[in-house]
C-alpha cells in the first residue's frame, strides 16, 4: 500500500462501510458478538440523521484507494467537550500510521471547533488504540469492567484537555 490520505466521510458507502467493517473485524479478532456492530450502527445512525458540522465530523481513511478506517468526532453531554468514536483500522491497513493520523485530523477539528476537552470510551484489550490515544496525551480516568458484545471486558474512559493553541 503507496497512497494514503484521509478524508471526510461523505461518499455513499462511506457510513455502511464503518459499520460493516468494525462489525466484521472485532467478530473475526476478538469473538465479538453483533451487540458491538449494533452499537457502531447506532453511533453512525445518530451522526447520519443530524449532526452539526461545524462541530462534529467523520473521516474515513485510505490506502491505495481502497477505504481502510475511520473515526468520528460528536458534540458530547457536557458543554466545551466532543467525544472521539469509532477509531478504526482494518487489519491489513495496520502499521502505516492511519490510526494515528485519524486521531490527529480528529483532535485538529477538535481544537479548531472550540472544545476544552475530548473524551473518550473504549475497551482495554484494544492495544494498538490505547498506544494512539497515549500518544496524542489521553489519560485514563476511568476504568469499568462490564458484560457486552459477549464477553466481560473492562471499559476505560480517556480525556484530553485541549491547551489553546
Amino acid at each position: 500500500m503507496a497512497h494514503m490520505g484521509i478524508r471526510s466521510a461523505d461518499r455513499p458507502g462511506d457510513l455502511g462501510w464503518i459499520v460493516m467493517a468494525q462489525g466484521a473485524a472485532y467478530a473475526a479478532e476478538h469473538d465479538w458478538n453483533a451487540e458491538y456492530e449494533g452499537l457502531v450502527a447506532r453511533i453512525v445512525a445518530d451522526f447520519a440523521a443530524g449532526h452539526d458540522p461545524a462541530r462534529e465530523a467523520a473521516w474515513i481513511a485510505e490506502a491505495d484507494g481502497e477505504r481502510a478506517g475511520s473515526i468520528a468526532l460528536v458534540a458530547d453531554g457536557e458543554p466545551g467537550t466532543a467525544r472521539l468514536r469509532i477509531l478504526f483500522v482494518a487489519a491489513d491497513a495496520r502499521g502505516l500510521g492511519l490510526g494515528s493520523r485519524l486521531v490527529g485530523t480528529c483532535l485538529d477539528f477538535a481544537r479548531a471547533a472550540g472544545y476544552e476537552r475530548v473524551v473518550l470510551w473504549t475497551a482495554s484489550l484494544l492495544d494498538s488504540a490505547r498506544r494512539i490515544y497515549e500518544a496524542n496525551g489521553f489519560t485514563l480516568v476511568k476504568e469499568t469492567p462490564f458484560r457486552g458484545f459477549g464477553h466481560d471486558l473492562t471499559g476505560q474512559d480517556w480525556v484530553l484537555e485541549l491547551r489553546p493553541q
